[in-house]
């Protein structure tokens, strides 16, 4: 009896999040007219792109047992940045992308150092950051939306390569990257030591500084990345973009299976969760539930989430 237990218990940690997917989408299929057609789908996943990017993203954050709360205002600034670059006339998109990434970068950066460095709490330092970013924002912007954006630019989040929407080839790719990175590299390995027990990984001859230094850089690229496909798709850079953006990511990935107290995490499981925060979304939109309860919904799957994960230790 006790030996079926565990065996269920592994079962449900393996393939949980799977079958939470499946049911929900098959739930939403059979009752919300439209919700298979492949417009619905393709829109789907468009729209899910920029909270996969920020979703991998901090998962790499969160193994290591930290956080960044400041994904939303960082899309907003790296979105703000590319922008001003891509209304400078010309379809030239380097400038744009590596203003985007670069301002991503620095972001990660800068919470890495002080985290890592000053030895305070990711929580404090990301809470602090999402507000000078935010401001920063609308400083760089003089608070107006930047407008005006060349087509090359404006093609990265409503264009199509092949007949797939670029938005989705990038999340695509960034989860590519970020397995790899994971599963198959040396640092990947360390990122996991590092959250299961920084002591022992330390003591292992693990830089665990360096560890979370290279998590928070890898997390603020992938927010530039993020502001830069949001700019594209809404053809123009907004200060108030990506409000929230920050909960939805962070959502994500527990509802995935990583671990808020680090060391358990993986992209496919986040990639999973990104599924299906977005096909609830878009299962309420058709059917019709105003934003006001989607919010309601949206704070229940979040609670919801650490629940889980605080039932999984």
């Amino acid at each position: 009896m006790k030996e079926a237990n565990i065996g269920k218990e592994r079962f449900y940690r393996r393939y949980g999040v799977l079958l939470s997917f499946i049911i929900i989408f098959s739930v939403l299929a059979l009752t919300t007219p439209g919700f298979l057609s492949l417009s619905n789908l393709t829109t789907v996943l468009r729209q899910i792109s920029i909270n996969g990017i920020l979703a991998v993203g901090v998962t790499f954050v969160i193994i290591t047992g930290g956080i960044d709360l400041s994904l939303g205002s960082t899309v907003a600034l790296a979105g703000v940045t590319a922008a001003l670059f891509a209304r400078q006339g010309g379809d030239a998109l380097a400038l744009p992308l590596i203003a985007g990434i670069t301002t991503g970068l620095v972001v990660g950066l800068v919470n890495g150092l002080i985290v890592t460095r000053g030895k305070v709490a990711p929580f404090i330092v990301t809470l602090g950051m999402m507000t000078i970013l935010r401001g920063t924002a609308l400083v760089v912007s003089d608070g107006r939306p930047v407008s005006n954006l060349s087509n090359a630019f404006n093609a990265i989040g409503g264009g199509d390569l092949m007949g797939i929407p670029i938005p989705i080839l990038v999340f695509l790719a960034v989860v590519v990257v970020s397995h790899v990175i994971l599963d198959r590299t040396v640092i990947g390995r360390y990122v996991y030591a590092t959250g299961g027990n920084e002591k022992a990984a330390y003591a292992s001859g693990v830089d665990t500084d360096r560890v979370k230094m290279f998590v928070y850089v890898i997390c603020g690229a992938f927010a530039g990345l993020a502001g830069i496909v949001l700019a594209s798709r809404i053809n123009t850079g907004q200060p108030n973009a990506g409000v929230s953006f920050e909960l939805d990511a962070i959502a994500a990935a527990v509802i995935g299976g990583t671990n808020l107290s680090g060391g358990i995490g993986k992209v496919t499981g986040t990639v999973l969760g990104v599924l299906i925060i977005g096909i609830i979304n878009n299962g309420l939109d058709l059917l019709n539930v105003t934003s006001y309860y989607q919010q309601i919904i949206k704070g229940v799957i979040i609670i919801g989430a650490v629940l889980i994960d605080r039932n999984k230790r």
